[in-house]
């Protein structure tokens, strides 16, 4: 089923869009929540919270790309369930890992909550990503909103770890000065 139906079902408040979706998008949301919580019973948690909240969310939301849309959900969900299982442990996780990774390009303080900053930043990062060649979005991709392992994604490109911790150290140098260009300073 494409995704116009899935979401015109869902936004005319019927079961079998969510049934319809589950079916088409339900590995895809597991495998990103599982890459966060690193638990299958909370990743299986996890996706069904994000289907409560597509059905609750659509309407009055209409996305165009409902994939996307999910992985955001999901992603949210799953960092919120992590978060709330590890508030204690700061140990050498893997979403721990990449998030620190990226605190040398953005502060999560308070500055960043508010909304109209973090929109402008978002399309700075958006915009800083369509610069990159395919392969660097990818790569920064993975890492930092699917939080893939390192080794997830050079086996999956079939390069070396230590190409995938030079990219991504260049792009975040690189989104670093992006974001000092447009007069972000976070």
């Amino acid at each position: 089923m494409d995704d116009e139906t899935i979401v015109q079902l869902l936004w005319d408040r019927k079961e079998q869009g969510l049934e319809d979706m589950s079916a088409k998008y339900e590995k895809y949301c597991f495998s990103i929540s599982c890459r966060i919580v690193n638990d299958k019973e909370d990743a299986k948690e996890c996706v069904n919270d994000t289907w409560l909240n597509a059905w609750n969310s659509i309407p009055p939301s209409r996305p165009y790309n409902l994939a996307g849309y999910l992985a955001k959900l999901v992603r949210n969900i799953s960092i919120n369930c992590y978060n709330k299982k590890h508030t204690l442990k700061r140990g050498g996780d893997n979403i721990v890992v990449a998030l620190d990774e990226l605190s040398e390009c953005i502060d999560s303080g308070s500055r960043v909550e508010e909304s109209l900053e973090l929109k402008l930043i978002t399309d700075i990062i958006t915009d800083f990503l369509a610069s990159q060649d395919k392969t660097k979005r990818w790569i920064f991709l993975q890492r930092y909103f699917y939080m893939a392992e390192i080794k997830e994604i050079a086996d999956r490109l079939e390069i070396k770890q230590g190409t995938v911790k030079s990219v991504l150290y260049r792009m975040r140098k690189q989104l670093k000065k992006w974001l000092e260009k447009e007069a972000i300073y976070l």
